[in-house]
């Protein structure tokens, strides 16, 4: 999006990228601790291996690790001040303290059924939104939904894992959405999000952009798979499949998007 209108500034694009991803493994450590103190993982986890929980990793070396990965994400991010100015503390700061309190903290965002609107605003709206804001230096509504698929296909890959631990995150009183309202209803969000983030691109064509920006829909089909699957699924070793699919069908249209928008 800063590419198409003239606004990509390389160093601040690659420091978001950096501290996107340093906050995506920060994440991912403090709910490997967290959800072992909690005891939503536990002997009968059905995922893949949690570092904690199989005895890899010490629970304090875990927390440890957290803390130094959070520490250099914030670090790096205060580069972004330079472009961004002093808002960009503001989101690093909501970002890290989010990506504990997903499942850490008083009051576990995941714990009450929040995880799907936490992944969606901060995996699509603010990582979207400020990478571009620090290149053009203001936000475009093109850039907010843009912002929009990116989020919901991300809130997907978590919604197949909560779909996957259902029956374990309820024995722990892990309240996620699939726990509160069922599967079917879980399906329905999973074909609704997909839905919605392949009719984002026909908004594009719309509004004026081009025809290249429904390359996106390549990927379409692929989509409605996932969608079968998860309805048809049974076992745990096929949501572990899904799971990491729904991870690529994510990059895929992403960099689909990217091209297209670009061209």
């Amino acid at each position: 999006m800063a590419g198409h209108d003239h606004s990509f500034v390389a160093p601040a694009a690659a420091l978001c990228l950096l501290f996107a991803l340093l906050v995506q493994i920060g994440t991912n450590f403090a709910n490997d601790y967290f959800d072992f103190v909690h005891g939503a993982d536990t002997a009968a986890r059905v995922g893949p291996r949690r570092a904690v929980a199989s005895g890899l990793v010490r629970p304090q070396t875990m927390r440890w690790a957290m803390a130094a990965v959070f520490a250099t994400a914030f670090t790096i991010g205060l580069g972004l001040i330079h472009w961004g100015g002093p808002w960009m503390l503001a989101v690093g700061v909501a970002s890290i303290v989010s990506g504990i309190a997903y499942t850490g903290g008083p009051w576990p965002l995941g714990y009450h059924g929040l995880g799907d609107v936490f992944v969606f605003v901060f995996f699509g709206l603010v990582a979207v939104t400020t990478t571009y804001f620090v290149q053009a230096g203001s936000i475009s509504g093109a850039a907010v939904l843009a912002a929009v698929p990116i989020g919901l296909l991300a809130a997907n890959i978590l919604l197949v894992n909560n779909y996957r631990d259902a029956e374990t995150d309820a024995a722990a009183s892990k309240r996620t959405l699939v726990v509160r309202f069922g599967r079917p209803f879980a399906r329905a969000q999973f074909a609704a999000s997909l839905g919605a983030a392949f009719a984002v691109p026909l908004i594009f064509k719309a509004t004026g952009y081009g025809w290249w920006c429904l390359l996106p829909l390549l990927a379409a089909p692929l989509g409605w798979s996932h969608a079968r699957r998860l309805a048809a699924g049974t076992t745990p070793s096929e949501h572990v499949a899904l799971l990491g699919d729904s991870g690529r069908l994510l990059a895929v249209y992403a960099a689909l998007f990217a091209a297209g928008v670009l061209l």
